[in-house]
Order: structure tokens, then sequence, then C-alpha cells
């Protein structure tokens, strides 16, 4: 608890700031300059005998005082520019520049502003001539009612007018009389919006915008809404008349806009912005901005404030509000009533003693000083508006009834107080009226205007056999006037996943329907149709047109890069089905290809073929559950500038870079005839599309440093300290699509792509697959007449795999132990001993188990006797067509092999160690080169022979007893794969040799760590 904080100011909102400055234990002390009787002493509140209207000497004093920051309560030290000056002689000071403050220095500026960005607001118009103003009045096309001094007036300096007399009337005396001074040289005159009239305020640190719940303040003096207009006559928050989707549209479409717009024009808006809306039948509007707190809103707003207000206002000031967002005390109003001298708001006594303070304290009530002062030990009035007594309760009406109580206990002569604050919301809440469809959350009408915005953007998509014209049950498609002669039809759906998070948070919403549309087109490119038609389905609790409408253009806009129709759709506006402001997207593409076109051709597709990658744009629409959680974790915001070598743009804008759509570039090519295979890299990334376009028995080999990989995916594999593998099974890590082409026609292929303008290599090739396995090499061995063994039981922890085919077919007994079923290794364990039992198995030989083994069952299987029964204990036996390499995926020089989507076939670095009863291969001369990456160790040492290990299995990694090796030569020019191709020939040769050694008693486990031969073989 070190920092001293000065707040600025007089009234009951700097009394409210400095009380809730005052509950955060970061802060010793708060200073109020001038302040009141309310913060003249109390607990860490005191006054700061300084002038804050020189702000050299202000400057001059927060150093001495060693205050932290400057917080700023009124508009009229902003538009004199304390937040510049201040900053400047190193002072922090909370709240914009005067250059921003003009939004509410200066009416003119701020409606010229809104009609520039876009920003709802009443029709206006600003004259320096009484009688153009008058004129205009007179003759507007809408009614021109009300009247406002452009500049600063103390929130008095607008007059609404019954009719055009009486608003001419308020002309001349804001121009000829000067009623608000120098202020009215410039007067506004607006359109008169009718509505519900309420303040919505943000926190913004020029960035990020964090809403306060909405209030709304009483302006007449006198109930009903009667009598002169004031500063305030009290206020309650929330609003039940802003629910909260509502809240969510003030934010995108005002709040958000304002400050994005002053970002734009190089004028950063940092503090409190306060949009007084209008809530009329067209949507929300803008009637004014201040650049702060209201009086007297600040004093229900904060009293709601569950945060530390000290760790905002930081927040805020450092440009990381994102990173400390405030949180708001749920299920709870607040309702201050403010009690003014008499004659207020014209001429008014002074030094009237005000009593009651320690009755209303006692009832647990908060009163924030605003006109007083000390006087001989009491407090007395100094001011029009004295005080407001504030109440937080579960509803309003026991907030409106525990604020009555208050002004009660509170005394002073003349007091001046509205008994009916809150009104609206009563009558709001209470108002009778029969449900209907749009009062449930379905707004129909809207929905039809959404139709009638997207039609033309539909339409526009029409092509060769679809003229699109929105509105009917179905839409319909002509594949003959189309030009297809005999076609197979290809559909596929898909949607964006959680990519939409981010756009969401972003609000940026106009790139999200082209990765919908890529997504479903690159698929059913990859069958070698041409697209057709797309429909899309829109689901959203709460339908906003604004963000549906560049949403549904963003799809149109796509289909007409990919050449489809956007034939129709769907809108589905559900209730409660989402939060405020989020929506989910699904899309339906349909496509065509003449018979003899589809693809894959597998039948065409060899060994010695090609791989030629097309670029991706980035990370396209797949893996962004991982995107989200590793930004989470980094240092930086969507709205941070992205990474190094990233471009010129923020995280977000990078990260929403649309999915590239191939149909255009590709389409042609796979018309050439010279395409085999065409792999979408999508959902799964590079390891698993790749495989699913290819015969079973190929598989390919890549080398990523023959494309270009974009920088962010480095950025996430350092943030998220990712697995080559990770990377490569997740995102397409630069390649968005892969052809399988003739080696001999790849130069043509590529000529051609890059002439459409993609960017393309050749980025692997088509290799043979391993032919058999370990297993299928132990069964044949046994079918011998001669062996000494015979297979009883093939177990395995995987459904579904070819192992267990393998076994079925050879009519021995299979079984499926899934591990996931078990809560621990023992377990698992025990289910595999029971099964070992029930066949009364002598000897295991792991083929392809990756599982570690426990203890126990360790211990157990090594001291039995051998006779001639054994269990072959497999995960798989591995499909040829997910034979897969990938050679440093992360750009990196250094070689690394990516396991293939089901698990390697040499386990033992993963096994806890058995010995005696139980057999293994590994595919090195042992006891070189352990572990599971044996053959990338080997390339790496240079060594000019290898091998594999048939080796009883023993609690250390690969350091049982070896029973037989077979050498191996490395060649030159080895890879992974090649040298992998030659040591399963060897394996396949000895696994089934050692296991008869074994098996016939020739071999046994040696108490010297060497095995014993029994007799000669």
């Amino acid at each position: 608890m070190a920092a001293r904080i000065l707040v600025i100011g007089s009234g009951g909102r700097e009394h409210t700031l400095a009380w809730k400055l005052a509950q955060s234990l970061h802060v010793k002390q708060v200073l109020v300059a001038p302040g009141n009787a309310g913060t003249a002493c109390s607990g860490k509140i005191s006054n700061a005998a300084v002038s804050v209207d020189d702000h050299t000497v202000l400057a001059q004093f927060c150093k001495d005082e060693k205050i932290e920051f400057v917080v700023v309560g009124p508009e009229a030290p902003l538009a004199a520019g304390i937040v510049g000056d201040l900053t400047c002689a190193g002072v922090r000071c909370f709240g914009p520049t005067a250059q921003a403050a003009q939004l509410e220095s200066s009416k003119k500026f701020a409606k010229e502003f809104m009609e520039q960005h876009g920003i709802p607001t009443a029709q206006w118009r600003a004259f320096t001539k009484p009688e153009d103003a008058c004129s205009f009045i007179m003759s507007a096309n809408f009614p021109a009612l009300v009247v406002k001094a452009s500049g600063l007036a103390a929130g008095k300096g607008v007059i609404v007018a019954k009719n055009k007399e009486e608003a001419c009337k308020a002309v001349l005396e804001i121009m000829q009389e000067k009623s608000f001074g120098a202020a009215g040289e410039t007067v506004v005159v607006e359109e008169f919006l009718d509505g519900e009239e309420v303040s919505c305020l943000c926190f913004t640190d020029g960035k990020t915008v964090a809403p306060m719940p909405p209030a709304q303040d009483h302006k007449r003096l006198l109930d009903g809404d009667e009598g002169p207009n004031t500063g305030g006559m009290g206020a309650y928050c929330p609003t039940p008349q802003v629910p909260k989707d509502l809240l969510l549209k003030i934010k995108d479409t005002i709040l958000q806009r304002t400050v994005d717009g002053m970002q734009q024009e190089g004028v950063p808006y940092t503090g409190i912005l306060y949009a007084g809306i209008m809530l009329t039948k067209d949507g929300p509007k803008v009637l004014e901005f201040n650049c702060r707190f209201g009086d007297p809103e600040c004093q229900v707003i904060l009293p709601l404030l569950k945060s530390d207000l000290y760790e905002v206002i930081r927040s805020t000031l450092d440009g990381q509000l994102s990173a400390s967002l405030p949180v708001w005390l749920e299920n709870h109003t607040a309702i201050t009533v403010v009690m003014a001298s008499k004659g207020y708001p014209g001429a008014y006594s002074k030094g009237v003693e005000i009593t009651g303070f320690p009755e209303a304290q006692a009832l647990g009530l908060q009163v924030f000083h605003a006109g007083t002062a000390l006087k001989d030990g009491r407090v007395v009035t100094s001011g029009g508006r004295v005080l407001t007594v504030t109440a937080v309760q579960k509803n309003l009406e026991s907030a409106r009834d525990e604020a009555r109580k208050g002004l009660a206990a509170i005394k002073f002569e003349g007091a001046v107080y509205r008994k009916d604050i809150g009104f609206r919301a009563v009558a709001f809440l209470q108002r009778p009226r029969g449900l209907t469809y749009k009062e449930s959350g379905v707004d129909i009408a809207a929905g039809n205007m959404l139709v009638k915005k997207i039609q033309p953007l539909a339409k526009a998509t029409s092509r060769p056999g679809c003229t699109v014209d929105l509105g009917g049950f179905a839409g319909l498609f002509d594949l003959k006037a189309a030009g297809f002669k005999d076609p197979l039809l290809a559909s596929g759906t898909d949607g964006v996943g959680t990519k939409l998070k981010i756009a969401q948070l972003c609000n940026k919403h106009g790139t999200i329907g082209q990765d919908l549309v890529a997504m479903c087109i690159n698929d059913i490119l990859a069958q070698g149709a041409e697209p057709l038609f797309f429909l899309d389905y829109f689901s959203c609790g709460k339908l906003d047109l604004t963000t549906t409408e560049a949403v549904i253009a963003g799809i149109a806009g796509a289909c007409r890069q990919a050449g489809c129709a956007l034939l129709g759709g769907e809108t589905a506006e559900m209730p409660d089905m989402y939060p405020p402001g989020e929506y989910d997207l699904a899309g339906f593409a349909v496509g065509a290809m003449e018979r003899d076109q589809k693809l894959p051709q597998l039948e065409r597709i060899v060994e010695g073929d090609v791989v030629v990658g097309v670029a991706s744009s980035g990370l396209h629409s797949n893996g962004f559950s991982l995107v989200r959680k590793i930004v989470a974790r980094s240092s930086l915001q969507y709205s941070s500038p992205a990474p190094d070598g990233c471009g010129d743009q923020t995280l977000g804008d990078l990260l929403l870079t649309p999915t590239r759509i191939y149909s255009h570039s590709l389409l042609p090519v796979i018309r050439s005839g010279c395409v085999k295979a065409l792999a979408h890299i999508t959902g799964g990334g590079l390891l698993e599309n790749i495989p699913r376009v290819l015969p079973r028995e190929l598989g390919v080999d890549l080398d990523a440093g023959t494309w270009r990989i974009p920088k962010v995916f480095s950025w996430l594999q350092q943030e998220g300290q990712l697995s080559e593998e990770e990377m490569a099974r997740t995102f397409n890590c630069g390649v968005g699509a892969a052809l399988v082409v003739s080696k001999d026609q790849a130069d043509q292929i590529l000529h051609d792509i890059r002439q459409r303008q993609e960017e393309a290599w050749v980025i692997g090739s088509v290799v043979a697959c391993p032919k058999g396995s370990n297993l299928q090499a132990l069964i044949d061995s046994t079918r011998d007449p001669k062996s000494s063994s015979h297979i009883v039981v093939v177990i395995s922890n995987k459904a579904g795999v070819a192992g267990l085919d393998k076994a079925e077919k050879a009519g021995i007994p299979t079984r499926v132990i899934n591990h996931k079923l078990y809560k621990n290794r023992v377990e698992f364990d025990n289910a595999v001993d029971l099964v070992l039992e029930e066949f009364s198995v002598d000897m295991v030989c792991l083929a392809g188990f990756m599982r570690i083994l426990s203890g126990p069952f360790v211990r157990k299987w090594d001291d039995a006797q051998f006779t001639q029964l054994f269990a072959a204990v497999t995960n798989h036996s591995r499909y040829c067509r997910d034979h897969f390499t990938v050679k440093g995926v992360s750009g990196r020089q250094e070689k690394v092999m990516l396991s293939p989507p089901l698990l390697p076939e040499h386990p033992e670095s993963e096994v806890g160690g058995l010995q005696g009863k139980m057999l293994n291969i590994h595919p090195s001369l042992l006891p070189s080169f352990k572990g599971s990456n044996a053959h990338e160790q080997v390339l790496e040492a240079g060594v000019t022979v290898t091998g594999c290990t048939v080796h009883f299995v023993a609690e250390d990694v690969d350091a049982g007893q070896i029973i037989l090796q077979e050498a191996v030569p490395v060649k030159r020019g080895d890879t992974v794969a090649t040298l992998s191709e030659r040591v399963k020939v060897a394996e396949h040769k000895i696994f089934p040799a050692a296991l008869q050694l074994v098996a016939s008693g020739a071999v046994r486990p040696g108490e010297d760590g060497k095995v014993h031969w029994v007799r000669e073989q």
C-alpha cells in the first residue's frame, strides 16, 4: 500500500471517485483538490490546497507529493488541456487530451465526427448567426426543436423546445443574450428524437472498450420530469430498458466505433467515454458525448464496481485494459437522489447547516458530498446541488425505499429533492402487455430487413445453371445449362470453428464468410468438382443486422470468387442459445465433375510421383482452439501489433486472414488431366490429410525446407512450445493444398499454378510403404509344422487395427483392451494379465505395443517357465498409407521424424522393462542408438552399418539380453524412410528366428547378463 492519488474536482462525482479509490489495498492516500466537506478528512481521503488551474504549479505539487497519477473529474480542466500539460511534465493523468475532449467541448466537432465515422445520431446543423439558425428551424424537413450551445455549459446548455417558435427563442437566448456565455457562440440545432434517454459509459485505453452498466439521469428539477433543467437530480443503474444484447450493440456501433475513429484520426482517446443515448424506434442514437464520469451517474455506477478502481485505471493508463477488464456486481441496483439548495437552479443561499450523516450511515447508505463546506466544525451548504444519497439493493424498489430513508435522515433547511427517481424503470418493468414473438427474442421484421439487404449480394453470384432469387422454399440448379453431360455430384459441409471467437472479440466480421466458403469449396475441389452452389446457416441469440450483413456480404463475395452461386441460406435467431454478440456458422457446398474427372485417381498414383504444395494464406480455419490458448498465455492481446515479420497489422487481423479459395486457380490445372490427387490441408494438418488421397500401399516424404513457412507458425510454435509433430498434425504449416502429379509433369503444373497468382513448390515425393509387418512374420513362422511355438492370442489396446485383421484371418483369437477405460497402468496390466492366464500363455512378443507396463506385471513375467505357447501383444500393424515423413516442419535445419497417425512399430523406449518371457525388437544394433529415433541417430552419427536387435525385455530401456542381431548397410544418400525400409526386411527375418530359439529352449536369459545357449543351433 504505497500509492498516492490526486483527484481533481469538488462535486459528488469526485467524492465518489475518492471513496472508491480509497478502497484499494494499493492506495495509501487520496488527495482531492479542491474537494468539499466530505473529502476534507475521511480515512485515507483528504483535501489538497493547490491550484488546479495553474498546471505548472499542479505538476510540481504532484512531484513533491509523489502522486502516482491524477484523476480528473469535471470537463473544464480536460478541455483546458490538463492531461497534456501534466503528461508533458512527467505526471500521469487519467482522462482524454484537450484535442480528444473536443467530443464534449465542441458539439459541432462531435456531430461532424459522428457523421464521418457512421455513428448513429440525430440530424443536425451548426450555426454562428442566430438568423440563419432560426431560418433553418422554420424550414427543416424534420422537427428541429433541440438547441445546444456548442461549447461547455456545465451540463445545462441544451434546450428542448415544444415548437418551432420556442426553439427560435432558445437560439436568441443562447446567441444574443449569452445565457451560456462563450459556449453559445456557435449553436447546434438538432432533430428532436423520441424515446428513452440513457447514459452509457465505458473505460477505454484507446483500443479496448470496457462498458459500464447503463444508467439513467433525471435532469428536471421536480417529480414527473417537471420544472427547469438541472445538472441532474438523481440516477439509477442499471437500466432495464437496455438489455445485454442492446448494450453490446451500443458498445460495437457507438463506443468502440468512437474510440476506433479517434485512433484513425491520430487522436487516441483514453479515460472515460460517456455517450448520452436516445433509444429510438430506429435503434440507439447519440445525443451527446461527455469525456468524464457523469454526475450523478458516477454515484450509482462506481458502487456497483467489484473490481479495484485503482487497478482498472492503472491498466487503462498502461494500455492494458483488455488484461484487466472491470467486473460488476450482478443482480443489484443502485439509486442516488440529489438534495439541492432552495432556489436551485437559480439563485440559492449558502451556509445552511446539514445534519443526519451518522443516521444515514447507520442505515447502510452512502452520502456523497457535492456543494458542502466545513464551517466552525459543522457541515454547511455551499452549492446548488448539495449532496447525493445512494442506496444499493438487489432490486430497484428496495433501493428506492432505502434511499427515501436516507432522505428523511439528512436534514437542512429548504432542501429540494425528487421522490420519483427511477420512475421510468418502474413503469417499464410494470407495463402491461401481451407477449409477442419479438418480445420472446425473435424479430421477424429484422429478419425480413436482412433478406432485403442481402438479396442484391446473393443475386450477384448468379452463374450458368442458376439465377439466384432469394425468398423461395428451395433453390434450383440446372446441370445441363451449366454444360455437364455425364456428371457426378460432390457435396461438402463445414464450419469455421473457434476462429469465430476471435472475429467476435475483434468485432471484425467481414472476412469470416470467406473462411466458411473456402472450407467447403476446397473440400469438394479435392474430389475434382467444380463448385456450383453454396448454402449458409447463420445462428445467433439476437439478430444484429450490421454484424449479420457483414458476414453474409463476406460469404457472397467469396462465392463470386469461387464461381458458385449463393443459392440460399438460413438465419436462425434463437434466444438464450447464444450469449450476446456470439453467433455460429455452417456452410454447404455442392459441385460437379464429369464422371472421368473424379479425384483421387488412386490407380494412377505410383512411387516416384511428386507432391506439389500450394501456399496457404496463413492459418486458414483450423487449430484455433489451440491458437486461442497460446494467445491467452502470451503477452499479446488481439489488439497488439502482430509479431515481428508478420506485417504491419494487429495480431487479431493476422489471425483473421481469410482462408484461400483454390477453385479459380486449381480447377483449370485439374481439368488438364495431369493431377492424380488433391488434398485440402484442413483439420489434422499435413499429417492426416495427404494420406486420405493415397493408395494404402503408398506414402509420402515431404521436406519442409522446400516451401515458405509463414512467420505466424514460428511464433505459435515458440509461444506454445509445440512439438514438430503437434505443428504438423494441427496446422497447414504454409501449405493449403497438395497435388500429386507425375514427376515429368511437375514443372508444367508449377508453371500453370503460378500463372494464376498462386505460390507453389515441389515439396516431396510418393514412396512405397513397408510391406508386411513383424506380427505377420511371426504368424507365418509359427504356421510351419516344425515350429516350436504357436500363437494363442493377439491382444491390442485399439480396435480396428490391421494387426487384429491379420490375426483373425489366420484363425487366431483376438482381444481388445482399451487402456482409456482404466484409471492407471496397474489396472490395465491386470486386465492384460487375465487374458494371458485365460489362454495359458507362456511367452509374450511385443509387436508394436506402446503402453508402459507396471512393475508387478514385469516381475510376474520375469520368472515363469517357457513352453510352446505365446501371445503377440500389439497396438497396430501399420497401414502402408500411414507412412508419412516430414523433415524440418519448423523451418530449422536439423532433421526430425514425425510419427504417422498410428503408432510406430518400435516401441521399446515406451516399455517399462520386462525380462525373461518377453521379447522385443529394436531397429539398431544394440547397445548403440537406443531410444525411439534410432534411424535419425544412425544418420546423424554417419556410421556405415546399422541393423536390428531381438532382445529380452529388461527394466531399463533397450538393455535386455541380446538374442539375435542382423546387420544392415547404411547407403550414401539414405533417408530415414529408405533406411527404415531395409531394416524392416531384416526385422521380419530375425524376429521369428529369435522366437524359435527361445521357444525351443535353445536360448535362455543368463545370470551374467548374457544369453545362455543351451545347445548349438
